[in-house]
């Protein structure tokens, strides 16, 4: 028997390869023991608690495959009321936060309205709603990535050719206008420019018999026009945004 400072320990030999413990240490001094009692065999010297440890993970390892990996209980799953919330905003928006963006859609309207009364004795307009909903995107949500120029005008620009191709190939009805929808929204995602506002120009095109005559120029007028139009001001108001703030 060897003697500890903990306790007594008893040790067995087995043969001539092995020295194990017969009984553990007091539980204040198991940390001691670990580390300090040792496997020998053959002159080799193993750590015994470095092969507990190999031990123990392939057991561990064992279960995982037999059982999986269950998830942590204290992860809470979000609740399907949660999209009906709205979301927290980091500071509330000041004064000039809210005037320049509703003053660039006044503005953008404005100038597309005038321009409607210097075309109409041509039979042609450009101030329809899709161009509401893309000042939204361009003067609220300047930073999202449907307000990028790229998004805007290679969403305006195909969606409206696809509307003229739609109805070329099925005639005005609803499988036109649910073929147009379908083929824009693949369009925007296979190009990357997802811009909502742009899925209504098939619709218009479609429901307007005043641009049929327009055929594939509908591409360009009033789509790519009006973009160009709205990007200007958008510059103005993300300047005005940036330098006069009150």
């Amino acid at each position: 028997m060897s003697q500890m400072s903990s306790g007594i320990v008893a040790v067995a030999n087995i043969g001539t390869n092995y020295m194990l413990p017969l009984s553990l240490p007091s539980s204040s001094s198991f940390a001691s023991f670990c580390f300090n009692t040792t496997i020998i065999r053959k002159g080799v010297v193993l750590d015994y608690w470095a092969a507990r440890n190999r031990n123990h993970k392939h057991i561990q390892k064992g279960r995982k495959r037999g059982r999986g990996i269950v998830a942590s209980s204290n992860v809470a799953s979000p609740s399907i009321w949660d999209d009906w919330k709205p979301l927290k905003a980091p500071s509330s928006p000041s004064l000039s936060d809210i005037f320049w963006p509703s003053a660039g859609a006044f503005a953008a309207m404005a100038v597309l309205g005038k321009l409607d009364q210097l075309l109409a004795p041509k039979g042609l307009s450009i101030a329809f709603a899709p161009f509401g909903a893309v000042s939204t995107v361009l003067f609220a949500t300047p930073t999202a990535p449907s307000a990028r120029k790229y998004s805007m005008f290679m969403a305006q620009i195909g969606c409206a050719a696809i509307g003229v191709l739609a109805l070329t190939i099925f005639g005005p009805g609803w499988l036109a206008r649910s073929a147009s929808i379908a083929a824009s929204v693949a369009y925007m995602i296979c190009t990357n420019s997802v811009h909502p506002p742009a899925a209504s120009m098939p619709l218009l095109f479609i429901d307007g018999p005043k641009f049929h005559h327009l055929n594939f120029w509908y591409a360009l007028y009033p789509g790519a026009v009006a973009c160009i139009l709205l990007s200007l001001v958008q510059e103005v108001v993300i300047y005005s945004k940036k330098n006069f703030k009150f």
